[in-house]
């Protein structure tokens, strides 16, 4: 799998995970779909995403 695939699957399930969490547990779970989405839209501008630095480590391939 490639890095930027693996980046887009991790993000989906945080989103779904945190949704589910804000409506069974509590609201304030909202948070973590928030900070997804935000990271998600820095890094349409810059290009700077953690997880991919670190799956490259890892060594995942990039293309």
């Amino acid at each position: 799998m490639k890095v930027l695939d693996i980046v887009h699957a991790f993000a989906g399930s945080l989103v779904v995970i945190g949704v589910l969490l804000t409506v069974f547990v509590n609201t304030m779970w909202m948070v973590l779909p928030i900070f997804v989405g935000l990271n998600l839209f820095q890094f349409g501008f810059s290009g700077f995403c953690p997880l991919s630095l670190i799956l490259k480590r890892l060594g995942f391939r990039e293309k």
